[in-house]
C-alpha cells in the first residue's frame, strides 16, 4: 500500500484518479485505467484474506472471495464488508 492511500479500502486515490484524467489515454481507456488499478488493490487484500500468494490466485478463489464478501454486506451490512457498492 502506498503512502497515498490513507483507506485501505479505499482503492483509487484522488491523486491516482487525477492522473489518470491528466493522462492522454481516451475515455474508455481511463476507464479501464481506473479499473486496473482499483483491481490491483483488490489483488492486493484477497491474497491477506485467503492466504494465497496473488501470482497463485485462481479465477475460482477470486469469485469465491467476492461470493464470501457479498454474504458478509448483506449479512452484516455494508460496513462490515470490503467492497462498499
Amino acid at each position: 500500500m502506498t503512502n497515498e492511500q490513507t483507506n485501505p479500502t479505499q482503492f483509487l486515490t484522488l491523486e491516482e484518479s487525477a492522473h489518470v484524467d491528466g493522462s492522454l489515454l481516451s475515455g474508455s481507456e481511463k476507464f479501464l485505467a481506473r479499473l486496473t488499478i482499483s483491481s490491483l488493490r483488490l489483488l492486493q487484500i484477497i491474497p491477506q484474506d485467503t492466504g494465497v500468494a496473488m501470482e497463485d490466485l485462481t479465477p475460482g478463489q477470486i469469485i469465491a472471495w467476492l461470493e464470501k464478501d457479498s454474504q458478509v454486506k448483506r449479512e452484516q451490512g455494508i460496513d462490515a464488508a470490503v467492497l462498499k457498492w
